[in-house]
């Protein structure tokens, strides 16, 4: 099954793309996808791939293709691993599920990997199980992707109209040296705003003066331009 998936995907390689996408999502020496490895499959055509197979393939099958030194066999494993979730009918199978890929959580190493999966399984495992302490150790942990799908895991939560735990991961890592985690903060605020754009104005502005202005901007991008403008200049 798993060779029958990669002979799919290689027949919608596209060469162009495969000398894109090494440059888009960073894989150089030093840069934060280094070693990243690419066919050139658009994510599209990944999820046509994973919506045909996601009902033959079987766990340990998954956890070979998630393996996989190249980034779309393991998009595409993770694809198929949120439809199994979002189509299991109770909680043993979901617990299983969560466990398998925080278990291979190693193998999620890039932003797109992350933000595709983490909120469609883990996010809406431990919104509805009330496991929060699952993303707090994420959030703890020292590794960048464990951190971002802590905070996008709380899209889920955002969407259920619960801020708590989105403000809590955004205060605990906003001193985060990497863009990629000021982004991702900004992004859920500015969901959170969205969804309540008072919660939003009130923590920043308690928060605003120590935020990198990349969260900054990312956060307030959804008010209109006098809000926008008048919070650059810390006022409120």
């Amino acid at each position: 099954m798993v060779e029958e998936i990669k002979e799919a995907l290689r027949d919608l390689a596209i060469p162009e793309k495969a000398a894109f996408f090494p440059k888009f999502f960073k894989t150089g020496k030093g840069e934060y996808g280094e070693g990243d490895e690419f066919i050139g499959v658009t994510v599209p055509e990944q999820r046509k791939i994973a919506k045909e197979y996601y009902k033959k393939i079987s766990i340990l099958e998954l956890e070979e293709l998630l393996s996989s030194k190249i980034h779309e066999h393991r998009l595409c494993a993770l694809f198929m691993l949120i439809s199994k979730y979002e189509k299991s009918k109770n909680y043993t199978e979901k617990q299983e599920i969560v466990e398998f890929y925080l278990k291979n959580k190693n193998q999620i190493n890039n932003w797109d990997l992350v933000d595709a999966s983490c909120y469609k399984i883990l996010g809406s495992y431990c919104f509805d199980y009330q496991k929060d302490e699952i993303l707090d150790s994420l959030s703890a942990e020292e590794n960048l992707w464990s951190k971002r799908m802590a905070i996008v895991s709380t899209m889920h939560y955002i969407k259920k109209g619960k801020f708590h735990l989105t403000k809590k991961f955004v205060l605990k890592n906003l001193e985060h040296p990497h863009d990629l985690m000021h982004k991702a903060n900004g992004w859920l605020l500015r969901e959170m705003g969205k969804k309540n754009e008072q919660e939003l104005l009130g923590f920043l502005e308690k928060n605003y003066q120590k935020m990198p202005r990349t969260t900054l901007r990312y956060a307030i991008e959804k008010l209109d331009y006098d809000a926008r403008k008048s919070i650059l200049k810390g006022q409120f």
